[in-house]
C-alpha cells in the first residue's frame, strides 16, 4: 500500500475516530453558586448513535439527544429545556449547561480517573440522621440519610417536605465526605464531618443556596427534645373536606376539563399539583405513570395541574418532553403560573409544597393529602411512601358510591 493512499485512508477514518474518542465515563464539573460541583458524565457509541447520560445516584438521567461534530459535543435533555455544549480541547469537554433558573453554567470535563491509593479508613456516619432548621415551609427539621458502602463508596440525600435532593455521592478523605449531584435540575455539594460528640456538621451548597447545618440521630434528638421532620400526610389540607375537590383548567391543545365532567364521575381521583421545571416533581412523575396504568382499569384517574413559567404556557414544550419522558398518559392540564396557584387553587390551606397530591374519593371529596415526594434516593423512606400511594388508593377504590355530590 502506497503511503499516499494510507494517508487518504487515515484522513477518511479521522471523522469517525474523533467521535469514537469521546466515548466512555467523564468527571465533570459544573461551576453553580461560585462553587465547581462534581458531577459523573456518560458517553457512548458514536456518529447517529450517540448516547450520552447523567447520574442521579445509579440511575441513569439519559439525554434525549445528542450529537459529536467537528469537536463539538451538544446533549439536550428536552425535560428540562436544557443542553449541555461542549468543545473538546487538548483532551478535555470545555462548555456549559443552562437554562437552568434562566441562567447558564460554565462545565469541563475530563476522563475518568480510577482513584489511587487505598481508601482511608471511615468512621460509620450510614443510616437515618436529623437536621434542626427553620424552613420557609414551617419545617423545624429534615432528614438525612446516608447509605455508606464503603470508605470510597458514600451516597446522602436531605429529605424535605417537598422531597429530596437526589442522590449525593462521593468518598471519605481528609477528616470528611465530600460528596456531590448534578442530573440536570439540582447542582448540589455536600460536605459531611463527624464531630467528637456524635454529631454531623453538614455543609451545602444547592438550588437554596450555601448552608451550615448539625445532623443528629434521631433518638439523640428526641431526648434533647427537638422537633421532629414534618409529616407530609399532614402537611396540607382543605378547608372543608366535605365540598368536592374542583379544579377547571385548559389541557395542553385549549381544551377546558372539569371535575365535573362525566369521565370523572363515581372515580377515584389524584389532583397532582406539579410544574416540569420541579425536580421533584420529575422524581415523582413515573411512578404515578406506573400507578395510573396498574389501577386506570380500577377506576382510577390522575390530573396533573401543571404550573408553568409564561413562555412554557404559551409553548409547553419542556412538559410535552417532561410527559413523553416518564410515560406520562394521564390528564395534564395548565394551571398558570406558579405564582398563581394559591389565587386558581383556594380550597388547600398549606399548599407550599411542589409536588402536592390529594386523593379524591369517589363521592368527588379529598380524603388524603401528601405533600412532595420523595425519590429513590430516600431510600427505605422512598418505598415507604410508594407502599402508602398503594395503600390510599386501594383503599378508596374499594369503596362503593352511595351517592355522588358532583
Amino acid at each position: 500500500m502506497t503511503t499516499k493512499l494510507c494517508a487518504a485512508l487515515l484522513l477518511a477514518i479521522a471523522p469517525a475516530a474523533m467521535a469514537q474518542s469521546i466515548a466512555g465515563q467523564w468527571d465533570a464539573t459544573i461551576t453553580f453558586n461560585g462553587q465547581d460541583i462534581p458531577f459523573r458524565l456518560q458517553i457512548a457509541g458514536d456518529g447517529s448513535n450517540l448516547k450520552g447520560w447523567l447520574f442521579n445516584g445509579d440511575e441513569k438521567v439519559v439525554a434525549s439527544g445528542a450529537s459529536f461534530e467537528n469537536g463539538s459535543l451538544v446533549l439536550n435533555f428536552d425535560s428540562y429545556a436544557a443542553k449541555l455544549e461542549a468543545k473538546l480541547q487538548d483532551g478535555a469537554l470545555v462548555g456549559q449547561y443552562g437554562p437552568m433558573l434562566k441562567k447558564i453554567y460554565p462545565v469541563t470535563a475530563h476522563r475518568h480517573k480510577a482513584e489511587t491509593g487505598a481508601a482511608a479508613s471511615a468512621p460509620s456516619i450510614d443510616g437515618l440522621w436529623e437536621v434542626a432548621v427553620e424552613s420557609s415551609k414551617g419545617e423545624k427539621a429534615w432528614r438525612l440519610i446516608v447509605q455508606q458502602k464503603s470508605a470510597s463508596n458514600v451516597e446522602a440525600a436531605i429529605l424535605r417536605v417537598d422531597g429530596d435532593t437526589g442522590a449525593l455521592t462521593g468518598r471519605y478523605q481528609d477528616g470528611k465526605f465530600v460528596l456531590s449531584h448534578f442530573s440536570g435540575g439540582r447542582p448540589s455539594l455536600m460536605i459531611l464531618t463527624p464531630a467528637a460528640d456524635g454529631t454531623l456538621a453538614v455543609d451545602m451548597t444547592d438550588l437554596h443556596g450555601k448552608s451550615q447545618l448539625t445532623a443528629t440521630r434521631p433518638d439523640v434528638a428526641r431526648a434533647k427534645g427537638l422537633p421532629a421532620p414534618t409529616d407530609p400526610d399532614h402537611h396540607t389540607s382543605v378547608k372543608d373536606a366535605s365540598e368536592p375537590f374542583r379544579f377547571s383548567f385548559p389541557d395542553l391543545n385549549g381544551k377546558i376539563v372539569s371535575n365535573t365532567d362525566t369521565r370523572f364521575q363515581g372515580k377515584v381521583v389524584l389532583v397532582n399539583i406539579t410544574g416540569s421545571w420541579c425536580p421533584n416533581c420529575h422524581d415523582e412523575a413515573p411512578f404515578l405513570a406506573e400507578l395510573y396504568r396498574k389501577y386506570r382499569s380500577q377506576g382510577l384517574e390522575i390530573v396533573a395541574l401543571s404550573f408553568e413559567e409564561q413562555d412554557q404556557l404559551k409553548n409547553p414544550t419542556r412538559l410535552r418532553a417532561f410527559m413523553k419522558e416518564y410515560g406520562i398518559e394521564y390528564t395534564v392540564l395548565l394551571g398558570g403560573t406558579p405564582d398563581e396557584r394559591d389565587a386558581k387553587l383556594t380550597q388547600p390551606v398549606n399548599l407550599n409544597s411542589w409536588p402536592t397530591t390529594f386523593f379524591v374519593g369517589r363521592d368527588g371529596r379529598v380524603r388524603f393529602v401528601h405533600a412532595g415526594f420523595p425519590g429513590p434516593a430516600s431510600g427505605a423512606l422512598y418505598h415507604q411512601a410508594v407502599k402508602e400511594f398503594y395503600a390510599q388508593v386501594e383503599s378508596l377504590l374499594g369503596e362503593k358510591l352511595t351517592s355522588s355530590t358532583r
